[in-house]
């Protein structure tokens, strides 16, 4: 039965605009985002409205007894207090606190702009101060940016070797790889599971477990000197690593420490090692969310055309045995025109059943074939990452999404 003119004329133009994929994800994504911001802010509002309105009260009242008691008027009071909030934007406090723009100082704060951190507790007030920044944080943000997906490229380099090392022992120990399969160094790149990847879950999982237990550490060290609360401390480390920034509390800001050369070394590599993970981590969920989009969209897919169901039921198998799948894939990807040499490769790109002996020596031959850029991903080559990734869902992109592609397990287009 033919399907609708109608139906077929939307499959097909469907099919004649390669981004109207991309542009149902971003729309997606921006309908998602807006609803989360929604959800977040009714949250907050029912969490923290009742709080402001009793500060607010407390602090008229307060207001309202000082001026009777000391009799000043209203507006004077006010007054004085403007003089006050304009200090605290300067950096004066009550306390002693240490120099705001001394080189120490200084130093912390032009940490917080290229990080994108902006913490606020010193902002520049001179005119010439401010033109500066402008100039100083559009180049210090970039070259940033461009260190966090360096540092990102080299974790997810270290994990894939790492993990792809292991995966290589577990092997050794079941069986499926003879001891002396490998004969190449580690570190060359052509040794045996070339084309293993690790799994976008499990490299969240670690980097997760990373981050967990450098905010604990660190959380204990601002305990411990700053004389925060563990909790408060946990907030902060997330404020500041997530680049956040509000500024209601910052660490290394009083006049004098005990061990302060130690504490100010020890808070920048916390900063640091903590800004950089959680960047990562971030992209790493972003691959997840980009996931989820992608099966959202598959649930709208067109399927009145025949091509279509065809090409579905073939994708919703991808994980179903079938003989000779892997290896097909591959020959057909390395040389379209080639032959096959014997019956039994003709039966298993023929999809015929073969015997279990055949399909388990067809499996062993193409273990290296199944996992073919491991040391790629491991060296960082080759770079040619955004041939045919739109096969995938995840077209080449830019930045850190454009490093992922091709290094772990459900960004690649070898899956």
């Amino acid at each position: 039965m033919m399907p609708p003119r109608g139906a077929l004329g939307s499959c097909r133009r469907r099919r004649l605009a390669p981004l109207n994929e991309d542009n149902g994800r971003f729309l997606l994504l921006a309908a998602l985002i807006a609803a989360y911001l929604s959800a977040g802010a009714t949250v907050f509002s029912a969490l923290e409205s009742p709080s402001e309105a009793a500060a607010q009260l407390r602090w008229n009242r307060t207001l309202h007894n000082f001026s009777r008691i000391f009799n000043i008027s209203l507006p004077e009071l006010r007054a004085f207090l403007r003089s006050y909030e304009a200090a605290m934007a300067a950096g004066i406090r009550v306390d002693a606190l240490r120099p705001r723009w001394d080189f120490p100082g200084a130093f912390y704060f032009v940490g917080t702009v290229v990080s994108t951190i902006g913490f606020g507790m010193t902002t520049p007030a001179t005119v010439a101060g401010k033109v500066f920044l402008i100039v100083y944080g559009l180049f210090g943000c970039a070259g940033t940016i461009l260190f966090f997906n360096l540092f990102l490229e080299r974790i997810i380099s270290l994990l894939a070797f790492i993990m792809k090392a292991c995966y290589e022992r577990q092997l050794r120990r079941s069986g499926l790889l003879p001891p002396n399969f490998r004969r190449e160094p580690a570190m060359s790149g052509m040794g045996s599971l070339v084309g293993w990847k690790p799994s976008v879950y499990h490299v969240m999982l670690i980097l997760g477990i990373f981050a967990i237990i450098l905010s604990c550490c660190a959380s204990a060290m601002y305990t411990a000197v700053e004389g925060w609360n563990y909790v408060d401390s946990l907030y902060y480390c997330f404020v500041t690593f997530s680049t956040i920034g509000f500024g209601d509390l910052v660490s290394s800001q009083n006049a004098v420490y005990q061990n302060q050369g130690l504490y100010r070394f020890g808070n920048f590599i916390f900063i640091l090692m903590g800004v950089c993970c959680i960047y990562s981590l971030f992209n790493v969920i972003s691959i997840i969310i980009k996931q989820v989009l992608n099966w959202v969209l598959k649930k709208f897919e067109c399927r009145c055309c025949p091509k279509c169901h065809k090409s579905s039921a073939r994708l919703g198998r991808r994980n179903a045995i079938t003989p000779g799948a892997r290896l097909r894939r591959h020959n057909i990807s390395m040389d379209a025109d080639g032959q096959y040499d014997s019956d039994t490769e003709g039966r298993r790109l023929s999809g015929e059943m073969i015997s279990m002996r055949e399909l388990t020596a067809s499996n062993k031959v193409s273990l290296a074939i199944l996992q073919k850029q491991l040391s790629e991903t491991a060296n960082g080559y080759p770079r040619n990452v955004c041939i045919n990734t739109r096969q995938n869902g995840f077209s080449a992109g830019v930045g850190a999404l454009a490093i992922m592609n091709n290094r772990l397990a459900e960004t690649s287009d070898s899956r």
